[in-house]
């Protein structure tokens, strides 16, 4: 034998115990892949006159586990996780009985447990049976002859003379060039699992395409309130104001001749009110798109608002590269609501926010020391921040336990 096919058996033999073990524990998930097809064949039953169907859903969350184990160890195995993507059962009975219905998640989820049921144990048997029988064949060819009647029998083969041990020999052979097989079954077994218990790729497709409709209805909802806030904020205000100084203005040109004291009075309170109509349209802009963004960046924009923070406020910066405009803009505004949020909740005495990420990755994490217990609710602060976060494909996390502290962190994507 040649160093290099030396070099392969020896790989190949010291690839037999993780093989042997994954089988054998193969086997046991088998024997219990078993118990859930019945379970469900059970609760199907009972579903039939009604009462096992409240029963369906909870069934299904305790069969989950045995799948989840099943695709750690098949992604252990191929070096590759296997993800898992269930439709979220929320909602009524009836809502999630819709939801089990629809997931193809499930089926495969079925699919793989009544064919593992089958096969898993007889695998792992033999698995385990192979190398003793490897071993008993060829003692048995070995040692006929000391036998006090010159027989031995093993699998069946009685080993009397010779011929018959070479027989067995060679059976023996054919064992444990079995046995060294293993690896190759317990990989099948593993690409079978990742088959059945992988998400399905169209699957993916039509969640992915209905989260972005989500979203993106969600993004189309939050500008739609953006612009009639900002044409509301507009006419109550500014354009009032403006209003204002053009009719001041007027009265001041017709006092001119007969009252100037007075018509000098009226310019100046029309000037007032321009400089008061000057401040307003200049928060309505800095309210679309804060100037200082454009001019000096995220970091100096989150600076500032740190700054006019009414609970003391401490900004940490890894990194300082520029990022696309949209994700400044809705990063600044995250941060603007999460600051409003927590001045208006949280009884917090310090806030901390930090910027970071990768170049493709803004994370924005704020940080209070308040009294905890926030959730997002519609139409509430919390979830303004995850629409906007939502709408750039990115995502928001919320830790908020009773007595705090609480921490939001916001991801958006960077790239194009």
């Amino acid at each position: 034998m040649s160093p290099i096919d030396s070099g392969g058996a020896g790989r190949r033999l010291r690839r037999l115990p993780a093989a042997v073990g994954y089988l054998t524990v193969g086997g046991l998930t088998g024997v219990a892949s078993l118990f859930a097809v019945v379970a469900l064949a059970i609760v199907a039953a009972a579903s039939l006159i009604g009462i096992g169907i409240p029963a369906l859903p909870e069934t299904v969350k305790l069969i989950r586990p045995l799948l989840t184990l099943e695709r750690r160890r098949a992604g252990k195995r191929l070096g590759a996780p296997i993800t898992q993507a269930y439709r979220p059962l929320t909602g009524d009975l009836r809502e999630q009985l819709a939801t089990l219905a629809a997931d193809p998640a499930n089926r495969r989820d079925l699919a793989w447990l009544v064919l593992h049921g089958v096969i898993g144990l007889p695998v792992a048997a033999l698995t385990v049976a192979l190398p003793l029988s490897a071993v008993q064949q060829l003692l048995t060819a070995a040692l006929w002859w000391t036998a006090p009647d010159g027989t031995l029998a093993s699998n069946g083969l009685t080993v009397d003379s010779w011929p018959t041990a070479v027989l067995s020999a060679l059976l023996g052979l054919v064992f444990g060039a079995l046995v060294v097989r293993s690896p190759a079954a317990a990989n099948a077994q593993a690409r079978v699992a990742r088959a059945l218990l992988a998400p399905d790729e169209h699957a993916m497709l039509a969640d992915r395409v209905a989260e972005l409709t989500t979203t993106r209805a969600a993004a189309l909802d939050a500008h739609g309130a953006e612009l009639r806030r900002i044409e509301r904020d507009l006419h109550d205000g500014a354009q009032a104001r403006i209003a204002a100084v053009i009719m001041q203005l007027g009265l001041a040109e017709q006092l001119r001749e007969r009252d100037p004291g007075a018509a000098d009075r009226m310019v100046r309170t029309a000037q007032d009110t321009a400089s008061a109509a000057l401040a307003e349209l200049r928060d309505v802009v800095r309210s679309v798109y804060p100037p200082v963004l454009s001019d000096r960046g995220l970091a100096s924009a989150v600076s500032a608002l740190a700054a006019r923070s009414p609970i003391p406020c401490v900004v940490e910066l890894n990194g300082s590269t520029r990022r696309p405009m949209a994700v400044e803009a809705a990063a600044y505004f995250v941060i603007a609501e999460a600051i409003t949020n927590a001045t208006k909740h949280s009884a917090a005495e310090t806030l901390s926010i930090e910027l970071g990420g990768a170049p493709d990755l803004l994370t924005v994490e704020i940080r209070d020391d308040g009294v905890g217990g926030a959730t997002v609710t519609d139409g509430g602060g919390l979830a303004g921040i995850r629409r906007r976060a939502e709408a750039l494909d990115g995502r928001m996390t919320l830790s908020s336990p009773d007595g705090g502290p609480t921490l939001v962190r916001v991801e958006l994507p960077c790239g194009s």
